[in-house]
């Protein structure tokens, strides 16, 4: 893969973790000696990623609307190979959207012409699929695109997801659901360069890596794609390896 970055972070600050709190505020002393509370874009556990400690990286925002000026972007784990991780869950899909709107992915470039954001489908229509990808051409049917962000590992492998995630368990029974008439895409973005393979995190929540599987063999495709992220930006590095049975 090309070693540009595909996403350029704005000039970030660096610092160290000090707590996260409440889920949307981690308190981090900056370099400059200042301790700020950051905003945490991330609603989850953090598994293997809440390191009180560790250096992060934050990004500032002058925006008056706005109760934090800071946001927390991502976290330096593993002392024997330091690697930055993304945390902020939100930039994935915006990632994503640029690629897509490129055709920088491979394995869907060339199978669709427009790119629709948060489409309602689903049995109850009560779900938005990411992306909807539709072509002029008849024999590309509709692609169904949910996109996940990976950031737990076990070794150097990647594992979705880092705990019990009812929406998650939804969504693959949703992408289930639409085929034959159309085809249906579960995109993890491995929020690290770290990980070559990709597997269920059967410990964190069992019913989904029932599900991932179950999809997986009635042809919803998984698409685990690896992003190196530093301080500069995001690359892209192409396919983990997707470890069907990791038991």
């Amino acid at each position: 893969m090309s070693n540009s970055l595909i996403y350029q972070y704005p000039p970030l600050q660096a610092g160290i973790l000090q707590k996260r709190y409440k889920r949307f505020f981690a308190d981090i002393q900056l370099d400059s000696g200042e301790t700020i509370t950051a905003h945490c874009p991330n609603t989850g556990p953090m598994t293997g990623l809440y390191l009180p400690g560790n250096p992060v990286q934050v990004s500032s925002h002058d925006n008056p609307k706005r109760k934090l000026k800071y946001t927390w972007e991502m976290i330096q784990v593993n002392d024997t190979q330091p690697t930055w991780v993304g945390v902020n869950t939100g930039l994935p899909n915006r990632v994503i959207r640029h690629l897509l709107e490129t055709h920088q992915l491979p394995e869907l470039a060339h199978r669709y012409d427009r790119v629709q954001r948060e489409v309602k489908y689903g049995q109850d229509q009560k779900s938005r699929v990411d992306f909807l990808l539709t072509s002029d051409n008849p024999e590309h049917p509709p692609i169904y695109v949910e996109v996940k962000s990976a950031t737990l590992v076990e070794g150097r492998m990647a594992l979705f997801p880092d705990t019990v995630t009812t929406r998650g368990q939804k969504h693959l029974k949703d992408l289930m659901a639409v085929q034959p008439d159309a085809k249906a895409v579960i995109l993890y973005f491995i929020n690290r360069g770290d990980c070559p393979t990709f597997a269920p995190g059967d410990r964190a929540d069992a019913t989904y890596g029932q599900l991932l599987r179950q999809a997986y063999h009635e042809g919803v495709e998984v698409l685990p794609y690896r992003f190196e992220i530093t301080p500069n930006g995001i690359k892209f590095l192409g396919l983990a390896e997707f470890v069907v049975d990791n038991g």
